[in-house]
């Protein structure tokens, strides 16, 4: 998930070599973008959790064929999403803002991201399989990979070389898409190797009503969680666009700044959603419970030292995507508030995958209502309209919402916990 993050981070950082105005454009993409991954990662996790629990009970059989199907369902969905996209993107960004040369910079690149969707989201199915398996190893390689082709495809892509034309902002996304059409290959031929998935009958591979049906009524309130985590970040992004085009270039550093030490907490989630669905699913619950508070032990570690960090050296990495002061102010005004929210996140997070892989998701999507849409909402709308307080005051809003959640999320999972796997072990 660092790599993950480095990844964006040098996105974001050619993307400033080409102008503060191309920053805002890769910002306002990123979040129609994140609704693609986010819906992505929200099936994937159900897909994990259905053959984690399936193998956990010896159905081998049923494991591979949620394997089988669940590729090819993240396939049809990636069309689907795909066309939405295509449709949608314009009048969003007009709605953030965007006009003429603005909206057109931002369009370039959204356009080739949405036209790859199917190639983001059959990683997203092949790695479940893997984790599944307790394989996150093979992922991990594919984003140091891709970090590396990333550093050196950018330039080449944004400035041309030889028979390579010059693409601009749009040479950042042709990279992106080409470094997953690679990793497929790989990530394939990875899962081929675990034997869940095999070409002998293609007709495992064709849909199928129970299937189909058991992978949506898990993935819904994650992918639901997910999606409205993408509204409520284009809601934050309209609120902070009113304080002008150098706002919303600082907060997209800023954020992806922040991820480089928010991440990490991501790879740990995933870790926490393949041993709790394998040991719910054999009915070891003592490991359950043990994985859970380990992982929150582990998350608050990472936490304090992505704090510390992100305040000593916050500012010098803001400072390397922009050099207008204005900009490098927003970004690091963000980051001063923002950090001290990892800890919400941690148990957020960890509460998520815990609730998935227990097969309890449905409270997941009213946590991400009530965080992502209601209250976010109804702070920015406080503090940036009615009462029009600084920049920073918003996100002093969104910290105190987060941490709202994450105490309900952290009380509610102990709760079902206690019910599902026996009080004696909490």
């Amino acid at each position: 998930m660092l790599f993950n993050t480095l990844y964006n981070v040098v996105d974001t950082f050619y993307a400033g070599l080409i102008s503060t105005q191309a920053i805002s454009a890769l910002s306002l993409s990123f979040m129609i973008f994140f609704t693609v991954i986010g819906l992505g990662y929200g099936f994937s996790t159900a897909i994990t959790a259905l053959i984690g629990n399936a193998s956990g009970k010896n159905k081998f059989f049923l494991a591979s064929l949620y394997a089988h199907k669940g590729i090819l369902f993240m396939q049809l969905l990636a069309i689907l999403l795909t066309l939405l996209g295509f449709w949608f993107s314009p009048y969003l960004f007009k709605i953030l803002g965007a006009s003429g040369e603005y909206l057109q910079t931002a369009l370039d690149y959204i356009n080739i991201i949405l036209a790859g969707t199917i190639f983001f989201m059959t990683n997203f199915a092949l790695n479940a399989v893997l984790v599944s398996r307790g394989d996150t190893k093979s992922y991990r390689n594919s984003l140091i990979f891709g970090f590396f082709a990333n550093l050196a495809l950018n330039p080449l892509f944004i400035y041309g070389f030889w028979f390579i034309p010059a693409m601009g902002i749009s040479g950042i996304a042709f990279a992106t898409v080409l470094i997953q059409i690679i990793n497929n290959f790989y990530l394939l031929y990875k899962v081929l190797q675990t034997k869940l998935i095999h070409f002998q009958n293609f007709r495992y591979f064709l849909p199928h009503k129970k299937i189909y049906k058991d992978l949506i009524s898990q993935g819904i309130p994650s992918s639901l969680n997910m999606l409205i985590m993408s509204i409520g970040s284009l809601f934050l992004m309209y609120f902070v666009s009113l304080y002008g085009v150098k706002a919303v270039a600082g907060y997209g550093i800023g954020f992806r700044v922040e991820q480089l030490m928010l991440l990490p907490t991501l790879g740990l989630s995933s870790a926490v959603l393949s041993i709790v669905s394998n040991n719910f699913g054999a009915k070891r619950y003592d490991r359950v419970i043990q994985t859970v508070s380990k992982a929150l032990k582990y998350g608050f570690i990472i936490s304090t030292f992505g704090i510390i960090f992100l305040y000593v050296f916050g500012k010098l990495l803001v400072e390397q995507f922009d050099n207008d002061v204005e900009v490098i102010n927003y970004g690091f005004n963000y980051i001063l508030v923002e950090v001290w929210i990892f800890y919400a996140y941690v148990v957020l997070f960890i509460s998520v995958s815990t609730l998935q892989g227990i097969k309890k998701p449905k409270m997941i999507l009213y946590i991400a209502l009530y965080r992502q849409i209601i209250a976010k909402f109804i702070i920015a709308y406080t503090i940036v309209v009615i009462f029009k307080l600084d920049y920073i005051y918003l996100w002093v809003g969104v910290l105190i919402m987060i941490y709202s959640a994450a105490v309900f999320a952290h009380f509610y999972t102990k709760n079902l916990l206690q019910k599902s796997c026996g009080k004696n072990l909490l």
